[in-house]
């Protein structure tokens, strides 16, 4: 677990992790991606990659979940640099919030600007089947908890951060430009977030449909929660693994999610090269 010192904030924390991964890479990525359950495989496609397990990171706590490699690589994909936490921590592992998004605050003092969050979901939205791409436009954070809970860094950013756009709306088009370019249907979605790890009843899929979520899933608000907070772009996109409890009849098992995950790498890959490429020629 992260070491907890009354005289050390967590500015400084991330100021110390920081320091750490830079003496590893000369890279210096503006872009850094998360990769959810079964979507990890991404990573490996890097040029010149620099691989760094979590321990080895003061600050960064270790990945327990199935299907999440627990290492940043910082590398280049077709000549773009950029930076990828294979594998995230979700706070259903028994971390604290603080402690789930501690990567996004170093990934802010690293330089980073753009911070693309991607999950394994389940689909409430029967239009989004099984293997589809969601690309988030909001959330619910129905974890019944919030990264920001406790004193406010002013460093990263105010006391009451304004959550009006925490998706940008100009890289959703982006997302789906490029999708159609290669011939792939991405749906724009509400994602609702749970804190797990059971998966949910119907009743509460009911209620998530009632109140607008297009996908459920355990992950990605937290992060995007924090990033926003620090004035980080966020882009969040959903692999549907599975249909949520209700929605199918079928029983959900973890099993299921990452071979969904790895049918659709190709897919997914391709999309987050051209997004990836795409941003990257804005600056």
């Amino acid at each position: 677990m992260v070491e907890r010192m009354a005289s050390t904030s967590i500015y400084e924390r991330a100021e110390h992790a920081t320091r750490i991964i830079r003496a590893r890479t000369t890279v210096e990525p503006r872009i850094a991606i998360v990769l959810g359950s079964g979507l990890g495989g991404f990573a490996d496609d890097f040029e010149e990659p620099v691989a760094i397990p979590y321990e080895e990171i003061p600050g960064f706590v270790r990945s327990t979940a199935e299907g999440h490699a627990g290492r940043l690589v910082i590398g280049k994909i077709d000549s773009v640099p950029v930076l990828a936490m294979q594998g995230r921590v979700h706070y259903y592992e028994g971390y604290s919030l603080e402690e789930v998004t501690f990567p996004v605050r170093a990934f802010k003092l690293l330089g980073i600007k753009t911070l693309i969050l991607t999950n394994a979901a389940g689909g409430i939205n029967v239009q989004l089947t099984q293997g589809a791409l969601m690309v988030i436009s909001d959330h619910l954070n129905l974890m019944g908890v919030n990264p920001l809970r406790g004193p406010n860094e002013e460093r990263f950013g105010p006391r009451f951060p304004d959550m009006s756009a925490v998706y940008s709306p100009e890289l959703q088009e982006l997302v789906v430009d490029e999708a159609k370019a290669i011939g792939v249907e991405v749906r724009r979605g509400i994602y609702g977030a749970l804190s797990g790890p059971n998966y949910e009843t119907p009743a509460e899929i009911h209620l998530l449909r009632n109140l607008g979520a297009d996908a459920v899933g355990m992950s990605t608000v937290p992060e995007a929660i924090v990033a926003r907070h620090m004035g980080v772009e966020v882009l969040g996109i959903s692999c549907i693994t599975n249909m949520a409890a209700g929605i199918s009849d079928e029983p959900i098992n973890h099993e299921e999610v990452m071979a969904t995950g790895d049918r659709v790498r190709g897919t997914f890959t391709e999309l987050l090269r051209r997004v990836v490429g795409r941003i990257h020629s804005r600056v």
